[in-house]
């Protein structure tokens, strides 16, 4: 008598658990006191200047309270990454013809006024995740977001950072740093 292979695993089978909402409605998302966001590529030499900032974040210690991200290229990722922040510090390459490693540092008031013109949803950049997301998170939009962007020497694929934007970079670290030790002893 052959025993029906499958008897055992009806006997084991566990009932299905009920799907799990992971934002139910009256949930607020995860608060932070801040959220630091590095935006690029970090296969383009020194497009990486916002995720190999991260790390650098990461390797020193933040505050608690403190929410690292890695926004890579994923604009729209960044909208969503503000959510839940009091505070938003986000940092990208740029190109402006300034000298490499200028740093800009540009509060997000400046940039209210940004148009909400997401021609292709798969290529959206940091500015147009920061209208994004006044539009998406509308009160819950932070009130305080900072850009900090550092002129960008070359975008080569698979360059390293170039001299100029490491030391902007390690510049801007200690500045968001000092930030957010001065955001901690004041709250």
């Amino acid at each position: 008598m052959n025993p029906d292979p499958a008897a055992g695993l009806r006997a084991r089978r566990v009932a299905p658990s009920p799907a799990v909402r992971l934002d139910p409605p009256g949930i607020e998302p995860p608060t932070c006191t801040a959220a630091v966001i590095g935006c690029g590529n970090p296969l383009r030499g020194d497009d990486a200047v916002g995720p190999i900032l991260i790390r650098r974040l990461a390797e020193a210690g933040v505050p608690a309270g403190v929410r690292l991200v890695d926004g890579g290229t994923a604009g729209m990722d960044t909208a969503f990454a503000m959510r839940g922040a009091g505070r938003v510090l986000l940092v990208d390459a740029a190109r402006t013809g300034a000298a490499p490693g200028t740093v800009y540092r540009v509060p997000a008031d400046e940039l209210v006024d940004l148009p909400l013109h997401l021609p292709q949803p798969h290529a959206v950049r940091w500015d147009q995740a920061l209208a994004f997301g006044q539009w998406l998170l509308g009160d819950d939009y932070p009130t305080d977001v900072t850009v900090y962007l550092i002129e960008a020497a070359t975008l080569e694929p698979g360059a390293a950072l170039s001299p100029p934007v490491l030391r902007a970079m390690e510049r801007v670290r200690t500045l968001i740093i000092d930030e957010l030790a001065g955001d901690a002893a004041h709250g």
